[in-house]
């Protein structure tokens, strides 16, 4: 579970986070959307404990993050798996590699154990034949699946995604977005993405944080989103005529 309580972040004089909060965040699908400039990476980064916010509170589990102590925070770090939006695989590292190498930081484990693990999330990813591969030899679509089986080779209890489709053709996409539901759901994850695609917003997220110009607009499931009337959110999933229509199907039923 996360929850997060009148969060504010500010780099000098610019505020960029202005008072967010959240409903609880259980374990299913969320997706934090809007435009450029929103807030969203900086928002996202706050959760990963990458920024230091400047007011506020983010609980993982009811225990606030600021009062962990640095043990607490490595232990909850080891169970947290991060895809990039790049996918920032190492180049000079194997696929198996690239997948271990959370487990050497976090896990006690042997090379043998480590490899039979990255094996089992590389066939997950339906690239159990990839192994001794390098990223350079690996599509655009084959490297956001490593960086999914890097995420998960840990059984995180949190995911995060950055932008997961970025840079993919429609159908890798689409791939990709069933996967991630997919092993949301086996490992009975909390799965935060941050995303401007609406079709991937329609085909994982549950439940729906919007944000503008750092504040939240709006919090909801994927179904409600077409039956508000909240201007921000209108103004933003509207733009695209498809997504008009489907509004107007939902309004129909």
């Amino acid at each position: 579970m996360i929850k997060v309580t009148d969060l504010h972040k500010s780099f000098g004089d610019v505020e960029v986070l202005k008072g967010i909060s959240t409903n609880q965040i259980e374990p299913r699908d969320v997706v934090i959307i809007g435009q450029s400039g929103s807030g969203k990476t900086v928002f996202l980064k706050c959760l990963l404990g990458l920024f230091d916010y400047t007011k506020g509170s983010i609980d993982y589990d009811d225990q606030k993050f600021t009062k962990l102590s640095d043990d607490q925070k490595r232990n909850l770090r080891s169970k947290i798996g991060m895809v990039f939006q790049g996918s920032a695989l190492f180049d000079s590292m194997t696929i198996a590699e690239n997948v271990m190498f959370p487990l050497r930081m976090f896990a006690n484990l042997s090379e043998s154990e480590m490899q039979d693990r990255a094996n089992i999330v590389l066939k997950r990813v339906n690239l159990d034949n990839a192994q001794n591969k390098m990223p350079s030899e690996a599509s655009g679509g084959m490297q956001k699946r490593v960086a999914i089986a890097r995420a998960i080779v840990n059984n995180p209890k949190y995911l995060f995604c950055d932008e997961p489709n970025s840079g993919l053709d429609p159908k890798t996409a689409i791939v990709i977005d069933n996967l991630i539901q997919e092993i949301t759901k086996e490992y009975n994850m909390v799965t935060v993405i941050n995303s401007h695609d609406m079709n991937s917003v329609m085909e994982i997220g549950e439940k729906i944080v919007f944000l503008k110009n750092g504040e939240k607009a709006w919090e909801g499931s994927n179904d409600s989103i077409f039956k508000t009337d909240n201007e921000a959110v209108s103004s933003f999933v509207y733009s695209s005529n498809l997504f008009k229509k489907v509004r107007e199907m939902y309004l129909r039923d």
